[in-house]
């Protein structure tokens, strides 16, 4: 394929590219759409398995003593305060009151406490309380109950993270491209450029596309270690900031609007 209808089949991350898919029809976009979106889950999953499975694991193997969640509060019978796993992302430990006197250096730290768990991050903390249960259904916490379990729902977990991000993103980009459509179609009518109502649906619905390569690329390099969690953070923000460049630089690639008219024949001239 050749033009501007088909450039997305070779250049489908660039500005031309992206004009490709305002010309193409809607299910060519949502195909566009789904491998970008596949793209994210798939360095999700990876970060999913290589940073945070091995600290689960390691934190349900470390568990010494046993105990149980009885009427919303954990009855802990083990060693407190205590690290249970410590990896570069996320730490596990035990600390029934929040003393707050385990520091890790992971990027996020779960603390178990007596009536809630703790969250820390780059952001602070915040707390997670236990769900009730009546004192006769008491929830086991122990290596010899947890290790079993988390053995049999770790790819159920898997499989419902894979879907929640392809419906999530797939969701998200139509809707935000359902609320750019107007505002670029009126952009394009002013700058002079030819684009219709669907067309400009289309556009801005594929200027979304390499948001979710960049968003994918950069969970790639935080789980190889290449960013940290702030600079993570701005290719996230970035990623929102990218669609916008991309709108505004794909107008430059429409064809302009034939501004020529027809002159109207006087009627009161005889042939």
């Amino acid at each position: 394929m050749s033009g501007p209808a088909g450039s997305f089949t070779t250049e489908p991350i660039t500005p031309r590219g992206v004009v490709g898919f305002a010309h193409a029809s809607v299910l060519w976009l949502w195909c566009g759409q789904l491998v970008a979106a596949s793209l994210v889950a798939l360095a999700l999953l990876w970060f999913f398995n290589s940073s945070c499975v091995p600290a689960v694991d390691k934190a349900i193997h470390n568990l010494d003593g046993t105990g149980e969640i009885r009427s919303g509060e954990l009855a802990w019978h083990g060693e407190s305060p205590v690290i249970l796993a410590e990896e570069r992302f996320l730490a596990f430990d035990i600390d029934l009151n929040h003393t707050g006197t385990l520091h890790c250096t992971s990027d996020v730290q779960v603390e178990f406490g007596r009536d809630s768990i703790r969250v820390f991050s780059l952001l602070g903390y915040a707390d997670f309380y236990y769900p009730y249960n009546p004192p006769n259904e008491t929830i086991p916490v122990s290596r010899e109950a947890l290790e079993p379990l988390w053995g049999a729902w770790l790819p159920e977990l898997q499989a419902v993270l894979v879907a929640v991000i392809l419906a999530t993103l797939m969701l998200l980009w139509n809707v935000l491209g359902t609320l750019y459509w107007l505002p670029l179609w009126l952009a394009a009518f002013l700058a002079g450029r030819e684009l219709g109502c669907l067309a400009s649906w289309r556009l801005a619905g594929a200027a979304l596309l390499p948001c979710g390569l960049l968003l994918a690329l950069g969970i790639f390099l935080f789980d190889l270690g290449f960013l940290d969690l702030v600079q993570i953070s701005f290719v996230i923000g970035a990623h929102l900031l990218l669609g916008w460049i991309y709108l505004f630089v794909s107008l430059l690639f429409l064809p302009r609007r034939d501004r020529s008219a027809k002159a109207k024949q006087n009627p009161f001239l005889r042939a």
